[in-house]
């Protein structure tokens, strides 16, 4: 799902920026609303600096069909 869609649902995989590989969520935990906030900021950041992007393992970035680059993460069904 693409990042702004992600708060309440479940992460399959580990969500870490680099710098400092501390993980943001592991497998089963929920996205926030201050985790996918994180995630916009690192978006709008890296499209604003290029040469200083921080990198986040466990997103996947897409450029779609307008040449606009969209970042991704795994996750199942949305918390109730």
């Amino acid at each position: 799902m693409e990042t702004y869609e992600l708060e309440g649902r479940i992460t399959t995989s580990l969500i870490t920026p680099y710098p400092s590989g501390i993980p943001l969520l592991i497998p089963g935990e929920v996205f926030n609303k201050k985790i996918v906030d994180y995630l916009k900021f690192s978006r709008e950041f890296n499209q604003q600096c290029p040469g200083f992007e921080t990198d986040i393992h466990g997103l996947v970035a897409r450029i779609d069909e307008t040449g606009k680059k969209r970042y991704y993460a795994d996750c199942v069904r949305k918390i109730a």
